[in-house]
């Protein structure tokens, strides 16, 4: 083991959570400064039609991003598994298993993505104006998609051995590139939506090969062979058991959030400058929850592969107890300092008053999807990822879907329908807290993994 991996079977839980989540929440804040100085730049030097073909496809390049964070979930659990068993043998196999699955993926996407491109965008309603700009930006973006599955593949495995802090440190370097690139190609030499796609590329070209240099030079235990990548059978199917679900979940989690936002473009401009806004807000309280779900998967991953279950429960609780202080802490902030926060967005007085209203109606009820993200990483973390993902489809999805089309026409209201949110976080917070004390996930985990069983641990 080298000083960059993270035994999670020893040390106090709180003290390793705070240590491998601070890492992850400032990974996706940079992630969010890399794309808001993206949109500065290209709207700053190539104008509002140059902007809106970039961003046009931001919403189709997000699912797949989140397809792919959720699949290296797959790896990222069997490796966390293994590794806190001390069984550096198969750490290896399912490291090359996965790499070799990333690459077949990457290419798959790349052909296909490339031939697609205006089929997606016109499926996407993209406006005929900004249609062939948007066409080239995504195409060339597609070219570099291998690098992008690669960089969430890796990231995933080195997450999965404790280390959160060089993806963090590879993702800042790759945002500099980014932000340079984009001057020079777009600024400099005049090369247009295809300078920032290319600009896009290379910095993500950085990022893989950053994580690809960081695990050919990781302790030899666990370190990257070129020559030993191949597709293990007996692990292959474990890493997709696991990882498809979680990536169709949050594929359909962004879905029905564009359900949402189709509703909410009806009720006028206004409100849909509002929702833009309080999104910039909101986006606070969604990186800091889910590197804590990030967190307790890894955590619980580790532990139940060394059958250490007391410290499983153990850890659970710390990461319930850290993620609600933190929850209310943010809460508490965004509605004390929300318009001041707004005014960084708009200087529009009837934006900021509408955004202040969403965010007084929205977010006390943060604290109820607590329960969903902390239990989802626990039962997902020892191998359980279809259960979660139904629960999350049937309570967040369908039913939030059902409330925007069924049941809010009935009040042609903004506030009723964006009650479609504290109220599927409710319910699927009690779900999966029933899930996680009735639903028998941990028996199953061990059956599957092949452990013999002990009742009253978790």
């Amino acid at each position: 083991m080298d000083g960059s991996t993270m035994d999670m079977t020893r040390g106090k839980p709180w003290r390793l959570i705070t240590a491998f989540a601070i890492p992850v929440l400032l990974s996706q804040v940079f992630q969010q400064l890399y794309n808001t100085a993206d949109a500065l730049i290209v709207g700053r030097f190539l104008g509002d039609e140059a902007l809106a073909a970039v961003s046009s496809s931001g919403t189709l390049i997000f699912l797949i991003i989140s397809f792919f964070t959720g699949m290296s979930m797959g790896a990222s659990v069997t490796i966390s598994r293994y590794f806190g068993a001390g069984d550096y043998a198969r750490v290896s196999r399912a490291v090359h298993t996965n790499v070799l699955l990333a690459i077949l993926c990457g290419i798959v996407l790349t052909v296909f993505g490339v031939a697609l491109t205006p089929t997606f965008l016109r499926w996407m309603g993209t406006d005929p104006d900004v249609l062939p700009e948007a066409i080239s930006y995504f195409r060339y973006y597609f070219f570099g998609i291998l690098a992008v599955v690669m960089y969430n593949t890796c990231k995933g495995i080195m997450n999965a051995l404790g280390d959160s802090r060089r993806p963090l440190y590879y993702l800042v370097i790759s945002s500099i590139t980014n932000i340079v690139m984009d001057i020079v190609f777009v600024g400099f030499c005049k090369m247009g939506v295809a300078g920032a796609a290319l600009a896009t590329i290379f910095s993500q070209a950085v990022s893989a090969l950053l994580v690809i240099l960081a695990l050919l030079h990781a302790t030899p235990a666990l370190r990257l062979h070129w020559r030993k990548i191949r597709l293990h059978g007996d692990l292959l199917p474990r890493i997709i058991r696991i990882g498809l679900p979680a990536g169709l979940q949050s594929v359909m989690y962004s879905l029905s959030n564009l359900v949402i936002q189709s509703s909410i473009n009806r009720f006028g401009t206004d409100m849909m400058a509002t929702w833009t806004a309080y999104g910039k807000l909101d986006s606070f309280f969604w990186m800091i929850i889910s590197a804590f779900g990030v967190t307790i998967t890894t955590f619980v991953g580790q532990n139940f592969g060394a059958h250490k279950y007391d410290r499983m429960r153990k850890s659970i609780r710390t990461c319930l107890v850290m993620a609600t202080v933190a929850t209310l802490l943010v809460t508490g902030l965004l509605l004390t300092f929300g318009e001041t926060l707004y005014r960084l967005f708009t200087d529009e007085e009837v934006v900021i008053q509408k955004g202040m209203q969403v965010l007084r109606l929205l977010a006390p009820f943060y604290c109820t999807y607590i329960g969903v993200e902390v239990f989802a990483g626990t039962v997902r973390g020892a191998g359980d990822s279809l259960i979660p993902m139904l629960m999350t489809l049937f309570g967040v999805c369908v039913l939030r879907v059902v409330w925007v089309t069924l049941i809010a026409p009935m009040k042609p209201d903004v506030t009723f329908m964006l009650l479609s949110y504290p109220i599927t976080w409710s319910f699927t917070s009690i779900l999966f807290i029933i899930y996680y004390f009735k639903g028998g996930w941990l028996e199953r985990c061990e059956r599957k993994a092949g452990y013999a069983h002990v009742d009253g641990r978790v």
